[in-house]
């Protein structure tokens, strides 16, 4: 696509609500109101939600951490789809071509479901999107196999409200394996359950998609991510079944997985923090590469209501991308974006010294 098409699709053809400091406050008013000036941005860009904004009040209970509370069925499930997606790595280069492109795309569409759909539409709310979109995206998830919309979102806005603590369902204090899928093999601690309760779901409740695809998730799960995924080369093209299983369908689902969970685990660990030195999130340009977009975590957890989760918007971001182009055909519309004065004031307050914008 030449250069001036992209350039009018990122700017010219679209609107984007525009995230501002209020009037007449900045950096030579000192900390406290810039403290006033990042809750303003938040809260009056997006009235509506506030339950994934980072609550600092929240501290773990004092006591003994409970016993661990082992779950077979997942860890057996998750052991034997990682030996099918390993038997997977060696049919790749055997495969046909058209499985390989297949698996891809495959990859890349249930990844959007998760960063597109579950994560930046549903959990965040950082745009809206008319219902052919919505519909595009709730099937994308349901190809990822990642949890429904409803169950996702309820734990990742605990996961930014009190992240860090027992109440972050994959707490990355608790260890890069606990961070990355510990937590999947365990039963959820107590404050996760309780603090998730007290979280305000009633947007979700209400969207009947998301409601719909709850109801007949595992029905669906099963034809989108495993039948699907492997009859498609089976029967269109003549790969064989092996194939077709192992690697358009189970080595496809693994990395999709652990693509996501590297945001949860490696950009929680390792990475510069240029936004807030005070949180753990890190920037981490590889999860980017592999989750499409979803690596720039620092300034995610900083600016959780920004679309783009992103202060360079396409840079590594396909998701973003993908966002712009259904704006440009009306599908996508009130996108939230950050404005570069409010990001280089919490820079400047908050940052490791590590940004390039300061």
């Amino acid at each position: 696509m030449p250069a001036h098409m992209l350039q009018e699709i990122s700017s010219s053809y679209v609107t984007t609500t525009t995230i501002r400091s209020p009037p007449n406050e900045g950096l030579h008013d000192g900390e406290q109101k810039l403290e006033k000036m990042s809750l303003y941005s938040a809260e009056d860009i997006r009235p509506e939600m506030k339950d994934d904004i980072y609550d600092h009040s929240y501290q773990d209970a004092e006591g003994p951490t409970p016993k661990l509370e082992y779950v077979w069925r997942n860890i057996i499930l998750m052991g034997l789809l990682h030996l099918g997606a390993l038997y997977g790595v060696i049919l790749v280069p055997t495969c046909k071509f058209y499985t390989w492109i297949w698996a891809y795309v495959y990859y890349l569409i249930s990844g959007l479901g998760i960063t597109a759909g579950a994560h930046r539409l549903w959990s965040h709310r950082t745009y809206k999107a008319r219902l052919p979109l919505r519909l595009f995206l709730i099937i994308a998830n349901t190809m990822a196999f990642q949890n429904d919309v409803y169950e996702w979102a309820r734990d990742h806005r605990a996961h930014h409200k009190f992240s860090e603590t027992h109440a972050d369902p994959h707490n990355s204090r608790r260890g890069f394996f606990f961070s990355h899928v510990g937590w999947l093999l365990v039963r959820k601690h107590p404050a996760v359950k309780e603090k998730g309760a007290t979280l305000d779901l009633s947007d979700l409740k209400a969207e009947k998609l998301v409601m719909f695809q709850r109801r007949y998730y595992k029905s669906a799960v099963l034809l989108m991510c495993f039948i699907l995924p492997t009859l498609v080369p089976w029967f269109c093209w003549g790969e064989t079944f092996a194939h077709s299983l192992y690697v358009a369908s189970l080595l496809r689902y693994t990395i999709v997985l652990n693509a996501t969970w590297l945001v949860n685990s490696a950009a929680h660990l390792y990475g510069y923090r240029p936004y807030d030195k005070n949180i753990n999130s890190r920037e981490n340009i590889l999860v980017s590469l592999g989750a499409v977009g979803e690596g720039f975590h620092n300034y995610h957890h900083t600016f959780p209501y920004d679309y783009s989760a992103s202060e360079y918007r396409w840079h590594i971001n396909f998701t973003t991308f993908f966002i712009d182009c259904m704006a440009v055909l009306g599908l996508a519309y009130d996108r939230k974006k950050v404005s570069k004065a409010t990001v280089l004031a919490r820079i400047k307050r908050t940052g490791d010294g590590s940004s390039k914008s300061s």
